[in-house]
């Protein structure tokens, strides 16, 4: 199976659409927000420039497990950084890699400076079971006569 196609086939079939939160924001409006847009992460921009990100993983281990008050904690205190990311025209596979070696589930796809969204772990996961039913479809409509010749 072949999974060398690009992240960016991944953003576009996802939509453009693109939440961040300010450093300086609490941790609490991040995980409101997360939670309203049924996301786990989140870039964390001041004006323009991608400063961090933020993840559920993060709320969890350095506000939950530290006692700290997550009305009070700025997001800029927890965040993650520096940010790993990637480029559109990098591979499935090799995302995959950077998540595993990082252990992360979540990447920050750039592109000349701009964000152009994030892909997760269940992304990925989710365009790969795509390919391999497709592979399916097509092994069976070949195996039946009905593959177009």
């Amino acid at each position: 199976m072949d999974i060398s196609f690009p992240v960016g086939s991944i953003l576009d079939s996802k939509g453009t659409r693109l939440w961040s939160i300010d450093p300086e924001s609490t941790v609490f409006d991040a995980i409101s927000l997360m939670a309203e847009k049924n996301i786990g992460a989140l870039p964390v921009v001041k004006n323009e420039r991608l400063l961090g990100i933020i993840s559920e993983r993060d709320y969890t281990r350095k506000v939950i497990l530290h006692g700290r008050a997550s009305r009070e904690t700025r997001v800029a205190d927890i965040m993650t950084h520096p940010v790993i990311t990637v480029s559109p025209q990098d591979s499935v596979e090799d995302c995959l890699e950077l998540m595993t070696e990082n252990r992360t589930r979540h990447l920050v796809v750039v592109e000349g400076g701009q964000i152009l969204g994030i892909i997760s772990i269940g992304d990925l996961v989710n365009s790969i079971i795509r390919v391999q039913a497709n592979a399916l479809d097509d092994m069976h409509r070949y195996v039946t006569g009905s593959y177009p010749g």
